[in-house]
């Protein structure tokens, strides 16, 4: 007598077409578990909050791929390490970012008031003062170091890119944009005051001085980003227009730099936001005062980067007045940069041109 099997027949239908996986708060669950180990040897050894944070990490690296691969298989658990490894090397890089930003603000924004904004420090001991003469400092020396280095940068990078291909000039020009990319500031300052020695003696100070040793530093950084911006313009919107006999320079004009203008704005602002937080040159050549100038080319003008050193640095008596002050213009500057960083963003969005798709 023969026996029959009954068991069915697998169908692709009844085939799992994929392998279990961990649930979605997987990666929730060994996290809260990695934190409580952590935590553990903190409470009863009493270890520090570094020791519990690594103690943690690792658990947490070596828990969640165990489990993954004793659920889902190796090549997940591969993915899921990795992924961890990349996430861990992402915060490790940002704690820097935000302990130096939540020192400033824990330090700096007791620091902010009307008066700090509105007053100088003119004849100001002790309590009192503010950073307004700084304020209005930095902002003509980077001005004028803008008026001085935007068009400089810009024409050199558009003779490099439409003009100077392949030409000596070209390349002695490129060859000395990468010998000022590493000039230190220090020296850019040491120039400018060799510079307005010539001309007005030993001893001088000037706000524009200390202008020209920034727009050192900034001519590279705008020839740099022009020439990149240039080179994304097509080839062919300039033989278009070459086709309808329109001249080189309106070609240039019309056509290639209202295309790349975006790019070019959003350069230089980054570039005036790199320079504003520059203190040697200013140290050297513009100096430091206590009272509000305005003119850029007559006696020093005080600027943040050169108010927070001598306010930490030289505070006074009592110190914490001056060292309180510190960490507010040093606040205030910060939120300076930051913010011509976002107007530089919200620049290339605004100027990008218009698919009209």
């Amino acid at each position: 007598m023969s026996t029959t099997d009954t068991r069915p027949t697998p169908t692709r239908s009844s085939l799992p077409l994929v392998r279990p996986q961990l649930p979605r708060w997987a990666p929730a669950l060994v996290a809260v578990v990695a934190a409580a180990v952590g935590a553990l040897p903190m409470i009863v050894l009493g270890w520090g909050i570094v020791g519990a944070v690594v103690l943690a990490a690792l658990v947490y690296v070596v828990a969640l791929p165990v489990w993954s691969r004793a659920v889902e298989g190796s090549r997940r658990s591969t993915d899921r390490l990795v992924s961890t490894l990349i996430w861990g090397a992402f915060v490790l890089a940002m704690l820097p970012l935000f302990s130096l930003v939540w020192t400033v603000v824990s330090n700096g924004a007791p620091a902010l008031s009307v008066e700090f904004f509105t007053n100088s420090m003119f004849s100001v001991v002790g309590e009192g003062g503010g950073i307004y003469h700084a304020i209005i400092g930095t902002v003509i020396v980077t001005a004028w170091a803008a008026a001085i280095s935007v068009p400089v940068g810009v024409m050199a990078a558009i003779y490099l890119i439409e003009y100077g291909k392949g030409r000596p000039l070209a390349r002695v020009i490129t060859f000395l944009v990468d010998v000022m990319t590493g000039i230190p500031s220090i020296v850019a300052g040491l120039f400018a005051y060799a510079l307005f020695v010539i001309f007005f003696g030993p001893g001088v100070r000037m706000g524009f001085g200390g202008s020209i040793a920034l727009s050192v530093l900034m001519i590279p950084i705008v020839v740099r980003s022009t020439e990149e911006m240039l080179k994304l313009v097509p080839d062919e919107l300039r033989e278009a227009s070459y086709a309808l006999g329109v001249p080189k320079w309106r070609t240039i004009t019309k056509v290639v730099l209202p295309t790349s203008m975006a790019g070019i704005l959003t350069g230089v602002m980054l570039a005036v936001a790199r320079v504003a937080g520059e203190t040697a040159p200013l140290l050297i050549i513009a100096g430091d005062t206590d009272g509000t100038n305005f003119n850029a080319f007559s006696e020093r003008m005080a600027t943040l980067p050169v108010f927070i050193y001598y306010s930490y640095t030289q505070p006074g008596i009592p110190p914490e007045f001056g060292r309180e002050r510190a960490w507010g213009a040093a606040l205030v500057l910060i939120v300076i940069v930051m913010g011509l960083n976002l107007l530089a963003r919200a620049i290339g969005r605004y100027f990008t041109p218009k698919t009209g798709r």
